[in-house]
């Protein structure tokens, strides 16, 4: 649904050569239409955003890229752009706004979000330490990372489950694990942690 909405939107300007709908089918049509701009889901399943930027780089370099997401977390935002997307913009933004976002990648500009700069500015300064902010999350699976932010954002257990599609059993299953693996108590502490370090 949300594929469409976006193709409707910018098929008014843009001429879309096509649609992927996990990692392995993006990569080939990539490579297979080499498009000016790739507009890329941070989220992407089979592997994430990242994961089609390195593949899709191994074999063209020069690829452009924009990624869109709900998500403004920090190392969402910093892992594309080390992967080399050349711009990030939340999915809030407007059709003629993502036209315009398109359309200076295509021409080389980087392109963000205003508080995503922030973000990028940051990383670069050095006020946030990107390599233990990595070092963390690597011992969180890509579904503890889900729950976690939905933890640290303040969602209920409930909610949570809601949100992906999962039991609360196993929400507390993976909040038991993240806890576990990141050397905290309780959700309080996660949300302080997550805040510390703007993943939330």
């Amino acid at each position: 649904m949300f594929r469409s909405g976006v193709r409707h939107e910018i098929g008014i300007r843009c001429r879309v050569l096509g649609e992927a709908e996990d990692v392995d089918s993006a990569v080939k049509l990539i490579l297979q239409t080499q498009p000016d701009v790739v507009l890329l889901d941070v989220h992407l399943p089979g592997g994430g955003g990242t994961e089609v930027l390195r593949r899709v780089h191994e074999k063209n370099p020069e690829q452009k890229f924009l990624a869109l997401s709900v998500s403004d977390a920090a190392e969402d935002v910093i892992g594309v752009i080390r992967g080399g997307s050349r711009g990030y913009v939340t999915k809030s933004i407007s059709g003629p706004e993502l036209i315009d976002a398109i359309r200076r990648v295509a021409e080389g500009d980087a392109v963000f979000s205003p508080r995503l700069a922030g973000f990028v500015l940051d990383a670069f300064s050095g006020a946030i330490d990107i390599a233990s902010v990595d070092e963390d999350l690597d011992r969180l699976s890509p579904r503890e990372r889900e729950v976690m932010r939905l933890i640290a954002r303040g969602y209920a257990y409930k909610e949570v489950a809601k949100e992906l599609f999962i039991s609360i059993k196993t929400v507390e299953t993976h909040v038991s694990s993240v806890l576990r693996k990141l050397q905290l108590s309780n959700r309080h502490q996660l949300t302080r942690w997550a805040t510390d370090r703007r993943l939330v």
